[in-house]
């Protein structure tokens, strides 16, 4: 990949990964594992800090259901994306992962602070 030199300046003080995949593209379902193991794992990032989405495209005959991820993929929030069908589903989603973001940031500067104190 051209941009790998840029990841280091693209993970420095993240706090959440969002992978949006195409579910139909078997090298996609590679790749993400590579995507995972980079940005998540080395960080060292929650596995609840990062978002699967498994997007559609219009018109395709994608089978929702029966996405079986490897591990430690398997272990992440997997959510269904198709813009035609469900928009307001995948708003709820993303609300909910950004809710759960910002919860983490705080419990992490509230522990900073106590060991400050202490």
């Amino acid at each position: 990949s051209r941009f790998e030199t840029c990841w280091p300046a693209l993970m420095k003080d993240s706090h959440g990964v969002i992978i949006i995949f195409n579910p139909e593209l078997p090298s996609h379902l590679k790749e993400i594992e590579m995507w995972y193991s980079c940005f998540v794992q080395q960080q060292p990032l929650l596995d609840s800090q990062c978002l699967l989405v498994a997007h559609h495209k219009p018109g395709s005959a994608g089978d929702t259901e029966n996405l079986s991820l490897a591990h430690p993929l398997n272990k992440l929030k997997l959510i269904h994306s198709n813009l035609e069908e469900d928009p307001e589903d995948v708003r709820m989603e993303f609300i909910k992962y950004f809710r759960s973001i910002i919860t983490i940031m705080n419990e992490n500067r509230e522990r900073e602070e106590m060991s400050i104190i202490s």
